[in-house]
């Protein structure tokens, strides 16, 4: 398994792959298949590199290619530049149970660590999703609220967990 910063070489792999989560993983994400599939590959491009620099997204290649991502988003306003939002998170089915997950996870705080005035993470996922929860908890993430009703999904309204971790108390943790 190999984890790398994605270029923009890497976009149709990317969507293709972003188009499988948000139709398997329908509750964990805000966006539909029918939505991001009618974005054009520029606005893919985009996001795995930001032409202003506001969002890193890394993924986890095996021989078969890309089966999993994360993406960490910055903020771009003065008063919010020392905090980062994780999104995008997702791994294919059949690599679950392999540390990819994590791997990905550590990437992208590691990448926190580096940037320079970051001092906080954060993240939501799916009320009941109890891998990722563990996953995120396990990494030093706190829970700080949770959102009723965040989002409308197939399966009907999920309620949100908001997490945020303190980038200085991660060393014990990734």
């Amino acid at each position: 398994m190999q984890i790398t910063r994605l270029t923009p070489a890497d976009a149709i792999a990317y969507k293709a792959l972003m188009l499988h989560a948000y139709e398997h993983a329908a509750d964990s994400f805000t966006s539909t298949p029918q939505e991001r599939a009618l974005q054009p590959d520029s606005w893919w491009i985009n996001r795995i590199a930001d032409p202003a620099g506001l969002s890193v997204v890394w993924g986890a290649f095996n021989e078969a290619g890309l089966v999993g991502t994360v993406s960490v988003e910055f903020a771009a306003r003065a008063k919010t530049r020392h905090k980062a939002l994780i999104v995008a998170m997702f791994v294919r089915e059949e690599c679950r149970g392999e540390g990819v997950a994590r791997a990905l996870m550590r990437a992208a705080i590691q990448h926190g660590l580096e940037r320079e005035g970051l001092r906080l993470l954060q993240l939501e996922v799916t009320q009941g999703n109890a891998p990722a929860e563990r996953l995120y908890q396990n990494l030093g993430f706190q829970a700080y609220g949770v959102e009723p009703m965040a989002v409308l999904t197939p399966s009907g309204f999920r309620s949100k967990v908001h997490m945020w971790l303190d980038l200085s108390l991660t060393k014990n943790h990734t």
